[in-house]
């Protein structure tokens, strides 16, 4: 038998075993450098969180890479605070040329005024929410999990603020083709591509921050019930 053949089969064996090590290494080296991009997002996560955080019970790379998500990418703030004069701490605007200083008091509080949909009109003003945890520990005012992932992906208001008017618009309600199910002005068509382990991140950040009562009247969608807070682990396990 000629050796030209085993030579070339010897050869192509090498080859290919060379190749599947590179694979392995580009491989184990990509999952390395993914491992370390997040590790530094949740670094930062917990660098640029402008509140103490509650940290008990709570997966700490999930809350520090949420606080990288809401803080660094998403500007939560810029929407759920009630507005420029109040979003930044006294001397802490940097549109003032400050060096940025969120203002506690206020971090994601909501009651941010957008004011009336267009036409037809009437129709309700829309204010951002309060997104801080009630006394349930849970975010957005007692929210479950699977409720979160359901208001970020399908935009479903349970608040029911601003219901679909059933008659004459009366100020209230929202008329057609708006739909009052849904969240309004909230970007949640855009966020509702975020992977479920984002929104994972995003919710035990929010279950982490402190509650902001707002104002004193129970019937306000900005009040919550702060006191008597009791420690909730909310861990969800199964995709909803």
């Amino acid at each position: 038998m000629s050796k030209h053949p085993l030579r070339a089969a010897a050869t192509a064996a090498v080859f290919a075993g060379i190749l599947l090590a590179g694979v392995v290494i580009s491989s184990t080296r990509a999952r390395a450098h993914d491992q370390d991009d997040e590790d530094s997002k949740v670094r930062i996560g917990f660098e640029i969180a402008p509140v103490k955080l509650t940290l008990a019970g709570k997966d700490r790379e999930l809350v520090g890479l949420g606080s990288y998500i809401v803080n660094a990418q998403a500007d939560c703030n810029g929407c759920h605070s009630a507005g420029p004069a109040s979003e930044f701490a006294p001397g802490g605007n940097p549109y003032f040329g400050k060096p940025t200083k969120v203002n506690p008091d206020t971090y994601l509080g909501g009651g941010r005024d957008f004011g009336s949909l267009p036409e037809p009109s009437p129709s309700p003003h829309i204010i951002s929410r309060n997104l801080t945890p009630d006394k349930t520990g849970r975010p957005e005012g007692g929210h479950t999990f699977s409720e979160f992932v359901q208001i970020i992906r399908q935009g479903t208001d349970f608040d029911q603020v601003h219901p679909p008017c059933t008659g004459a618009p009366d100020g209230t309600c929202l008329p057609p083709p708006f739909d009052g199910n849904l969240l309004q002005i909230m970007p949640w068509p855009i966020f509702h591509n975020m992977t479920y382990h984002d929104l994972r991140a995003i919710y035990e950040y929010l279950s982490a921050i402190p509650c902001i009562e707002g104002p004193e009247d129970p019937t306000s969608i900005l009040h919550k019930d702060c006191k008597s807070s009791i420690t909730w682990l909310g861990r969800a396990s199964a995709c909803p």
